[in-house]
């Protein structure tokens, strides 16, 4: 049995007439670069979303770092991010010249601890990063009140969380993403929205935000050949935009069958001693860009080399703390251990998770890994 750990092929055979038409049409105009379709699926998303603005760009990566610059922080400026996370986040801040502020995270929701980042607070400090990793929420709530009461920027990392909900205390329901000051994602092709090739967008609700994001991203030019601010050259392009606009409103129900996935190995695991199933937060949806298990007793290692063995993929998504990586040693201030940074280190493994699963293969799945236990 082959599987996946995520299967783009299967999905885009089920969209294949649409995106083909789509690419042909921009092959057909070669209105490559800022192509209608880009402009379409920016309206599209700013609805899917709620938002008043999105600028899409090259990457993810780029986006994090267009915000950086469009907030004004300055080289020596603390940014505090979660310990546990993907580089990207803290690359962008080491890039700026800005000081990376690594915080513990929370050891159910593998998100960006609320104590930890109180702690964390100097005269330095200027912004706040949260990451909604693997599919949910951090907890918006208490980190927007921590920035209005210290007057920080908060630019959210999106990009494990593309059409997750979160619920504020009063009811109110939002898209991830559109909380934040800014907001950030990556559309590489394994995300819950994914293109073929790179993509990005950043999103705000502020007009001067979203103007001025604009403008960095587009050489800090409004007008051409006029440069106003020091930019930066990150653009979707328009074959992507096609990929993206036959994605999204398909979104939700990507996400539903992620969720579907997530339940069947959750009920196949609930009797195995040695496994914790994903937590999921009262405040907010979960999307489950990946579906990952904490493994006790020391095992986790074992169980990977068992899965490699089987043919069954599977990642460790993150098997280094920040602080620990080569490239921020310098940069860590000194940070040598983090509860609970180092156990998710030592314990996470991620499942297959995709939209084209069968139960067929998460049977097979499931099986394996209990024969393991």
């Amino acid at each position: 049995m082959v599987i996946h750990m995520v299967d783009v092929k299967s999905q885009y055979l089920k969209i294949k007439e649409e995106i083909d038409r789509g690419i042909q049409e921009v092959l057909d105009t070669t209105a490559f670069i800022n192509g209608p379709q880009v402009k379409k699926f920016q309206q599209d998303f700013e609805a899917y979303l709620g938002v008043k603005h999105v600028i899409p760009c090259a990457n993810g990566t780029d986006a994090l770092q267009i915000a950086m610059m469009a907030v004004g922080l300055k080289p020596g400026d603390e940014v505090i991010v979660p310990a546990f996370t993907y580089v990207a986040t803290a690359e962008v801040i080491a890039l700026l010249g800005l000081i990376p502020v690594m915080v513990d995270v929370d050891a159910d929701t593998f998100n960006v601890n609320i104590e930890g980042i109180k702690a964390a607070i100097t005269d330095k400090t200027k912004c706040i990063v949260p990451v909604h990793l693997y599919g949910q929420a951090a907890d918006m709530e208490a980190i927007m009140k921590i920035a209005e009461e210290h007057k920080l920027w908060v630019i959210e990392d999106n990009a494990q969380a593309i059409g997750s909900d979160y619920t504020f205390s009063d009811g109110r329901k939002v898209k991830t993403g559109t909380i934040g000051h800014i907001g950030c994602t990556s559309f590489y092709p394994s995300k819950n929205l994914g293109c073929y090739g790179d993509g990005g967008a950043i999103m705000t609700n502020d007009d001067n935000l979203g103007a001025l994001l604009l403008k960095i991203a587009n050489h800090g030019q409004s007008v051409r050949y006029y440069h106003d601010v020091v930019g930066c050259n990150s653009r979707l392009d328009s074959i992507q935009a096609v990929v993206l606009g036959a994605k999204l409103p398909h979104l939700d129900s990507y996400c539903d069958a992620r969720r579907k996935v997530a339940d069947f190995y959750d009920a196949s695991f609930a009797e195995v001693d040695a496994l914790e199933t994903p937590f999921r937060a009262s405040y907010t949806t979960h999307v489950f860009h990946q579906y990952t298990l904490k493994v006790k007793d020391g095992r986790r290692d074992e169980l990977k080399q068992y899965l490699d063995e089987q043919k069954i993929p599977n990642m460790i998504y993150y098997p280094v703390p920040l602080y620990k990586q080569e490239a921020f040693k310098a940069s860590s201030n000194g940070l040598e251990y983090l509860d609970n940074t180092e156990e998710l280190c030592k314990e996470v493994i991620s499942l297959p998770i995709h939209t084209e699963m069968s139960e067929e293969q998460l049977a097979y799945i499931c099986d394996k890994v209990k024969a393991f236990f």
